[in-house]
């Protein structure tokens, strides 16, 4: 392989972490047309294994708008990234596949934020919930894009995200 070929993925790599990056602050500041930036034209997001929809992405950012006014507070984070570049001729190419783990903790709505509130042996209301995204990703004019994101949830629970006192 070149250097100019290198050089060329390495700038792949980090356009797509970029856009996965993205794509996270944006569920999680609610940044609506933001989510709907990082999506072809006919993208899709799947979130149907973690009790959600499926659709159009812009369909599905009206859905997560709604939804996560539950939980105005959450932070997820993505982690774990596998990334496959396709190959064109040695030269990347203008498609790719993601797989990247996740640990998405929320807030319920009216939950302390501080926990104060709860008594000895009270929990504050709140939802973790830990899986693995897969991304299909196209090269545009515009850059890197999704053309679909599925959500495949592996466990989910309740409880504090307090440390004990």
């Amino acid at each position: 392989m070149t250097q100019r070929v290198d050089l060329a993925t390495v700038m792949d790599r980090l356009s797509i972490d970029a856009v996965i990056t993205g794509y996270a602050r944006a569920v999680d500041d609610g940044a609506w047309a933001d989510y709907q930036a990082l999506f072809t034209a006919d993208g899709r997001a799947d979130y149907r294994e973690a009790g959600g929809v499926e659709g159009p992405a812009h369909e599905v950012a009206r859905w997560l708008a709604e939804t996560m006014l539950l939980f105005p507070v959450r932070q997820h984070l993505i982690v774990n990234r596998r990334l496959d570049i396709e190959d064109s001729d040695g030269f990347p190419g203008d498609r790719a596949e993601a797989r990247a783990d996740y640990l998405n903790p929320m807030r319920l709505e009216g939950a302390p934020a501080d926990g104060s509130g709860a008594g000895p042996g009270v929990t504050t209301p709140n939802f973790v919930s830990g899986g693995r995204y897969t991304f299909s990703l196209s090269r545009t004019d515009s850059g890197w894009r999704i053309r679909t994101v599925t959500v495949h949830e592996k466990w989910r629970g309740t409880g504090s995200l307090s440390p004990a006192g």
